[in-house]
């Protein structure tokens, strides 16, 4: 039986890698099997990918195309390599990021449009979309209050451009399927949802 797909997206600092390692530890603890990953990244070739789209020395200047293609290039490599095999094996994938933070950041944000980005990821998503999208629902505004030592190039962009990603996942939870929003309280109180969501849905 092919494994379930689901993945986490919000905008930046919202707490979305700490709300996957609580799951991994919490599924792991449950004995159950999951493969998690994360975007742009998952394996050796689109880590290397990662290193690039995120390094602070490109600010101001990497083209908004060459960005949008490097994450797909990325997407393709790690849907080749680890999600498809993980989901075809029988496994559970959690992901942390997916397409849908290319539609906020590239399509919207960068101004790009959703069609180009749903064009140039057409090869490599077209049999492998989530089953269920949980985005994190907190705006930049009060996101950007919590400190962080880790920027990368994207997190170094101007407010502006934090509010247009937020406001891109905000047209996209009125249009996509299973686009599941949660409004983050307390960090237990926030994965508490959280799993309480993927037991609605039959996922753990």
């Amino acid at each position: 039986m092919k494994g379930k797909f689901i993945t986490l997206e919000g905008a930046e600092r919202v707490g979305k890698s700490t709300y996957v390692k609580m799951l991994k530890d919490y599924l792991t603890l449950d004995g159950r099997f999951y493969t998690f990953t994360r975007e742009p990244g998952g394996d050796a070739i689109s880590e290397r990918i990662r290193e690039i789209i995120l390094d602070k020395d490109y600010l101001g200047k990497m083209s908004y195309h060459s960005e949008a293609l490097l994450y797909a290039a990325a997407r393709c490599q790690h849907i080749d390599s680890v999600i498809l095999p993980a989901l075809n094996g029988g496994k559970n994938v959690v992901c942390d990021r997916y397409i849908h933070s290319s539609y906020a950041y590239q399509g919207y944000a960068r101004g790009l449009g959703c069609d180009y980005i749903r064009n140039i990821n057409r090869y490599a998503v077209d049999n492998c979309m989530p089953d269920a999208v949980i985005f994190i629902d907190l705006s930049p505004d009060k996101a950007y209050q919590r400190d962080t030592d880790n920027d990368d190039r994207l997190e170094n962009e101007k407010l502006e451009f934090h509010r247009a990603v937020y406001n891109g996942f905000k047209e996209l939870e009125k249009t996509e399927k299973n686009f599941y929003s949660i409004v983050p309280g307390s960090r237990e109180e926030t994965f508490g949802q959280i799993l309480s969501l993927l037991k609605d849905i039959k996922f753990i």
